[in-house]
């Protein structure tokens, strides 16, 4: 392959990046939660294996290489399906996620922590 063709073809993969690129940024605007999430996600993982294949060049890589990543993808999955369940709640026994609260109480602990309103470090802050 000449070098000519071989950089036609990183300008042609680094094309159909940018085209999923737009695509996954204007699918929110659907407004179709589902769609968006299923396009989005797909959209990535077209996009990593494009990357890997094209500009890491893993197909050229030995064998064991392709089953390792194999195996650290699939370790991935299991990690986020094993804290998944407890991670998507939104109450639980002894908390709730609300992100009105933790705002309320951080920006507390701000105004209790600095007074004036600004740091040691000079920073002007905002005063309440």
């Amino acid at each position: 392959m000449s070098n000519k063709s071989h950089d036609h073809n990183y300008v042609k993969i680094y094309g159909v990046l940018m085209v999923l690129l737009v695509v996954s940024v204007l699918g929110p605007l659907a407004g179709v939660k589902l769609v968006t999430l299923v396009t989005a996600f797909g959209i990535a993982a077209v996009k990593a294996f494009l990357v890997c294949k094209y500009f890491m060049h893993l197909d050229a890589e030995p064998r064991f290489v392709r089953w390792l990543l194999s195996i650290v993808v699939v370790l991935m999955v299991v990690l986020f399906y094993g804290v998944a369940p407890d991670v998507m709640k939104h109450e639980g026994r002894q908390w709730k996620k609300d992100m009105d609260i933790q705002w309320h109480q951080t920006s507390e602990a701000y105004r209790a922590a600095h007074p004036a309103g600004g740091s040691e470090h000079g920073d002007v802050g905002e005063q309440h």
